[in-house]
Order: C-alpha cells, then sequence, then structure tokens
C-alpha cells in the first residue's frame, strides 16, 4: 500500500498485519517522536535548517520520498507486462489532435495535454501512478473482437458501440455532449455513418450518461428508433446524486479530479480510472425500458444481450451484460483495473464490498468460461477465457477481503483508523496490477467499511462531543505554545519526512489563525510531499489541489452540479425534495404556509406544505379533506421546473397563461426568501 505515507516515510500498512499478534495500542499507540524515528532515512536533527526555509515555492521532491519510490519501484510486479499489450490491442486510430471543444472554441477535453507521460517517470510522481496514468491516457478507437468497438481516452469513461443489424447500440455516452459527438464520429470515420440505434447505460453515474445527447435525440428515443435501456432505479439516482449534495460533491470532486492543477510531472497526472473530467455539456435522456432482474434478455438492432443486476456495488443501481453471440461480457464498473472505491472522496452513500463481492461471484458462476472478452466503462479489456475468470476472481477477492478483514479487526476492539495502518492485502492481490490502489485504496476504502457498520462514532466517550475544527484547533495551538512553538515543531517533522504529522500540526495554526501565511506554507509543501509519494491518483490530486489553494488562493467549483441538462429529468417529488435540502429551517421556523401545485399534463395535484422549518409534500389523496392551500398553482411539470429551480419568471408566466393561480400569489415570493443558496465555493484546506 505505498501511496500511503505512514507517519515517517514509511508506507502505511507495512507493519505486516498477517505477522505476529501484537497488542492494538502496543504499535499504534507509539508518541510522535517515536513514530517519526520510523521514517525512511530519518535522523536526529537541529531544528535550524529546516526553520530556516521558508517553503514559500513549489517544492521538490524531498530525499523521503526519491527513496520512498526507489523502493516502491522493486517492489512492483515488473515482469507483469499484459497490461502493455491489451491496453494497445486492437486499436484502429485516434483523433488527431487529441483536443474536443464545444460551440464556442473552449476546450472540454485535452487528452494530448498528457503528452509528458511518454517520458520515464519523474521523482515527483509514484512509479506506479505513472505507470497507469500512461496506460489510461491512451486514446483511440479500438476493436475489442469484431462488432464491438471501444473510443477510449477522450473523457473519463469508455464509449462502447456494438453493431447490430441496421446500426450502432452506443454504451454509456461518456459526460459531455461534445465528447460523446467526437467519440461517435471517430467511429464512423472508419466504422462508417451508422445511425444510433439504441443507447445503455450501465449505472447512473454521469459519466456513464451525460453525453447521451452527443449520440441521440430525445425525438429518435421518443419514437422507439432508440430505445434506452438502464438498470432498474436509474433515473432517480442518476438526478439525486446531482441534486441534493450536488455543490458539495462538485466542490471536493475539484480536488479529487485536480481541476485546477497544471498537467505535468509535479501537478496532474490522471485519477487512476480515467485522466480527468471533461467540462462540456450535461444532459439525460431518461430511459424507455428498465432492466429488473437477473437474467433478463433484450434484443436491440438484432444485439441479443443477458443481463445481470448489481444493485449496490460501485452504484446504487448497476448491471452487467453478456452478450453471446460475440462471447464477451461488460462490467460496467464493477471489475475495473484497479481497486475502486467503497467510499469516494468527493462523498456518496458508502458501498457494499459484501454485496459487490457476491455479485462477482455470480458472474464468474453466469458467465466464467464462456466469456472470452471482457470490457469494462473503464481501462481496457481483457483478453481469454481463463484470463477473464482469473481477473473476476480477483477482483472479487479484493472486495470480500476488504470487508471481511475490516469487520474481523472491528470485533476486536480496532477503530477504523487503526485499522487502516495494519490491514495488509495478501500477495495475489498485492502484487497483481488490477488490485491496486489508483483510484480506490486500502486505506479510505477500510474506513468506509468501518462507517457502514460503526457510524462516525469509534465509542471513546472522549471522542463523543469535541470541538469543532475552529475551536479545537485554537485550543490545542495555545496547549502546545503558541503557533510559534507548533510551526517549529512542524519544521523538524517536515525535515525527518514525518509530512502527515506536519500537515496536521499546520492545520491546527491555519484553523486556529487564517491569516498565518507560514503555517500555509508548510502545509503547502508537506501536502506537496505526500502528493508526490502517493499511488493513489486521487489522494495525489487532493494533496496537490491543497497545496494550490493554500499558495495561491481558492479556486473555486470549475464543474458545476447545477445543470439545465439534468433538472429536465426532475420528478415531481424530486423538485420538493431539492427545495426542502435548500430551506433555511431556523428562518423558516415560525412560517406556516400550504401550496397547492396543479401539474396539468400529470393530472396530480401535489400539496407542499411549511411548518417549524419543514418542507412536507405529498400527492393530494381522493377525497382530502385537509385545510384549504393559501394558494393553488396551476402549471405543466416543465414550467414548475422553471419557476422553482431554474428562476423563471413568475408573473410574466402568469400574465401569459402559462401558470393559473388561486388565492394569493405572493406565497412563492415568500418561499424564495427563505431558500439558501448553496456556496459552491466553499473553504476546504482553511476555515
Amino acid at each position: 500500500m505505498s501511496e500511503i505515507k505512514g507517519s515517517g516515510g514509511v508506507p502505511a500498512g507495512s507493519e505486516a498485519g498477517s505477522g505476529p499478534r501484537v497488542s492494538r495500542r502496543g504499535v499504534l499507540g507509539l508518541g510522535a517522536a517515536a513514530l517519526a524515528a520510523t521514517a525512511v532515512g530519518a535522523t536526529a536533527c537541529d531544528s535550524s535548517p529546516a526553520d530556516a526555509h521558508t517553503y514559500a515555492e513549489v517544492t521538490e521532491p524531498s530525499e523521503h520520498i526519491v527513496e520512498q519510490h526507489r523502493q516502491a519501484a522493486q517492489a512492483l510486479p515488473l515482469s507483469d507486462t499484459a497490461d502493455l499489450a491489451d491496453a494497445d490491442r486492437g486499436r484502429i486510430a485516434g483523433l488527431d489532435p487529441g483536443v474536443v471543444r464545444d460551440a464556442t472554441g473552449k476546450v472540454v477535453w485535452d487528452n494530448d495535454s498528457y503528452a509528458f507521460l511518454r517520458e520515464p517517470c519523474p521523482p515527483s510522481v509514484h512509479p506506479s501512478l505513472w505507470r497507469q496514468s500512461g496506460l489510461v491516457s491512451k486514446q483511440g478507437l479500438y476493436e475489442v473482437v469484431p462488432g464491438i468497438y471501444q473510443v477510449r481516452g477522450l473523457d473519463l469513461s469508455n464509449m462502447t458501440l456494438v453493431e447490430g443489424t441496421t446500426g450502432v447500440v452506443v454504451i454509456d455516452p461518456l459526460i459531455s455532449r461534445e465528447t460523446a459527438a467526437a467519440a461517435l464520429g471517430l467511429y464512423r470515420a472508419h466504422r462508417g455513418d451508422r445511425p444510433v440505434t439504441g443507447l445503455i447505460y450501465t449505472h447512473p453515474h454521469v459519466d456513464h450518461f451525460g453525453g447521451a445527447l452527443g449520440v441521440t435525440t430525445p425525438d429518435d428515443v421518443r419514437s422507439g428508433r432508440c430505445p434506452v435501456l438502464a438498470p432498474a432505479g436509474f433515473l432517480e439516482h442518476a438526478v439525486a446524486e446531482n441534486v441534493y449534495a450536488g455543490p458539495a460533491m462538485a466542490r471536493r470532486s475539484a480536488y479529487m479530479y485536480g481541476a485546477a492543477l497544471d498537467r505535468g510531472p509535479r501537478g496532474q497526472v490522471g485519477s487512476g480510472l480515467g485522466q480527468t473530467t471533461s467540462t462540456g455539456a450535461i444532459g439525460l435522456i431518461p430511459p424507455t425500458r428498465d432492466i429488473t432482474h437477473t437474467g433478463q434478455e433484450e434484443t436491440v438492432d438484432g444485439v441479443h444481450l443477458v443481463f445481470q443486476l448489481t444493485p449496490g456495488t460501485e452504484a446504487p443501481a448497476e448491471m452487467n451484460f453478456y452478450f453471446p453471440a460475440h462471447r464477451a461480457l461488460c462490467t460496467a464498473e464493477n471489475a475495473t483495473h484497479t481497486m475502486h472505491n467503497l467510499l469516494t472522496l468527493r462523498g456518496a452513500p458508502v458501498r457494499d464490498p459484501r454485496m459487490w463481492a457476491a455479485y462477482l461471484t455470480e458472474a464468474l458462476n453466469l458467465f466464467g468460461g464462456s466469456a472470452e472478452v471482457a470490457f469494462a466503462s473503464h481501462h481496457w479489456p481483457t483478453w481469454g477465457a481463463d484470463r477473464v475468470v482469473d481477473f473476476l476472481a480477483l477482483q472479487r477477492d479484493l472486495y470480500a477481503y476488504l470487508h471481511d478483514q475490516t469487520l474481523r479487526l472491528i470485533n476486536q476492539g480496532y477503530v477504523g483508523s487503526e485499522i487502516a495502518e495494519i490491514l495488509q492485502l495478501p500477495p495475489a492481490l498485492r502484487d497483481t496490477w488490477h488490485t491496486r490502489g489508483y483510484y480506490g485504496s486500502v486505506s479510505h476504502n477500510v474506513k468506509a467499511v468501518y462507517q457502514r457498520y460503526m457510524g462516525w462514532f469509534d465509542g471513546n466517550p472522549a471522542h463523543l462531543w469535541e470541538h469543532p475544527p475552529v475551536e479545537s484547533a485554537t485550543r490545542h495551538v495555545a496547549a502546545m505554545g503558541g503557533a510559534e512553538e507548533v510551526l517549529k515543531q512542524g519544521r523538524r517533522a517536515y525535515a525527518e519526512g514525518d509530512y502527515r504529522w506536519v500537515v496536521q500540526l499546520a492545520d491546527y495554526v491555519i484553523f486556529a489563525d487564517p491569516a498565518n501565511i507560514a503555517a500555509k506554507q508548510l502545509q503547502a509543501a508537506a501536502f506537496e510531499q505526500l502528493g508526490y509519494g502517493a499511488e493513489n491518483a486521487t489522494w495525489r490530486n487532493f494533496y496537490l489541489s491543497g497545496a494550490e489553494e493554500l499558495r495561491n488562493g481558492p479556486f473555486g467549483t470549475p464543474t458545476t452540479s447545477d445543470n439545465a441538462g439534468l433538472r429536465t429529468a426532475l420528478t415531481v417529488d424530486m423538485v420538493f425534495d431539492a427545495l426542502a435540502v435548500r430551506l433555511d429551517g431556523p428562518a423558516a421556523w415560525d412560517r406556516r404556509m400550504i401550496v397547492d401545485w396543479l401539474i396539468s399534463d400529470e393530472q396530480r395535484t401535489h400539496r407542499m406544505e411549511l411548518r417549524n422549518g419543514v418542507l412536507v409534500h405529498y400527492d393530494l389523496p381522493a377525497g382530502h379533506r385537509g385545510p384549504a392551500p393559501d394558494a393553488s398553482f396551476a402549471l405543466t411539470r416543465a414550467m414548475l421546473l422553471g419557476v422553482l429551480l431554474a428562476g423563471r419568471d413568475v408573473g410574466a408566466a402568469v400574465q401569459s397563461g402559462s401558470i393559473g393561480v388561486t388565492g394569493n400569489p405572493g406565497v412563492l415570493a415568500q418561499l424564495k426568501e427563505l431558500l439558501d443558496t448553496p456556496d459552491r465555493n466553499f473553504s476546504i484546506v482553511t476555515p
């Protein structure tokens, strides 16, 4: 687990969790001084040289990181070169240049910016991550088997195209309309101008549906010329993830994918799963055909598919599917060439590794031995029936091991942060490229399992009611003798290579005194070292994004979750759910309001009640005898979306007759006054 620096420079987890039993407190209860002494190359040193360093400029990799990378390179399974051949196999042509622009000329995707990955690995990047990023950055149209093609390297995800009787069926149309259109154009340039006769979403993450409008049109879908297939529950989860906590997730995604970082050896080199996210127009065409059970068979434009439903794995609604005529298995995002996230760093509900492993076992039983190739929505395929079985089995073992061993240690009294330091993967998983932690990591996946079963509280009453960050930091700094003393200790730890302790010490000072430039510079320097040392791409991006913000100020959120293409897919219930989480509860404590919404095109009346700072909503049942509303609005669902979420002028709509009103129309303005505006640029590394 070399992506996670231990307390000195030692990779976390190097305590050999399968070795002799040790006291829970015997290893993990070491003091900071003892832990610092375990650093690679750490020696006792005077603090004056470190004190003289201002850390004002972006740092070079330290001797500790260079030594860490040297040791990591010796431990990597470099004799296994199968991925190098598989990533190039079947390549037909690339997009040249590998740049995609929107209608205004703005660049929304630039794969050519990763050309530096063809050079030898520099000391500022973990050698394993450099290898992974080089493989993932390969771009072009590839033949998986005759009749199945993939476009890779034109977004975070892959787009797969399956040739049917009259056209082509598209699987997972990337994030943006523009990149999806470019991918389809590349396919057509080499395989013919076939119409899109089917669209399949494997699961409801935006990199698997956002570019739908780049490959088909709502008219083609409505007419039946292009059916849209998705797992049951897809639409609810696709929209909900981008609405309820969307602003916060988008803000953290900017860190996770390194959106503000320069691309290069000391900046963003990829994200492990793909290179980064495109920034074009996002849309969503709702499914027309749900996959509701494993074993369901469908034929789309002559293409026969057998589905396996896998809810609660990498997404709440997800599915694998098999093409019998091609002997090809699509594993969606359930089996890729990395350890995946059980809890993504951008934020999401914790995923269930027990079910994830169980569904991979089911896939082995359903398709193992028959499938001659397995391909996914990221990375490159695996060919050969025996290799497919081995690939799926190792992926299954990975998630099962993380789940089971975390639970074993939980039941011995360890907490998540302790388990993350001692749990090691078995040799067969540690020495396999596709189970390494490029996107997920043992550390944060173990903590996710702990969170799933035990929640945020570790059972220690000292942690039940701790001070929040600013108040806690102020007390820590005072207890340690003031900011200068804390920073002196931080500089000493930096010289020893104990970067984890540096960022914790500097964090206290920054939250106690946000204007302390020395603390920000010291923490930025330590973040850079941790980023240089990370095998996990998202950890690297988080560390380097934190350093960027400390050095140069807030960079905000380059992408937004508030996308008109997604809003149009909201159901009436989702509209009011979205309003409810924006309601300023304290400001609305004493306000009362009842509004009925007569949705003409859905022939339903939806009631909204405001009381006690809570916005409650429900369909009015026939014969309802509740209180009369303060106002009633008659309108279409599209108009409801416009006036409540898109800022449409209510007065103008009423005057035009688009909205009918009974009662007091002013209640709508009163409601809007009580809605909070999400902060899309909130602070992360400062209070």
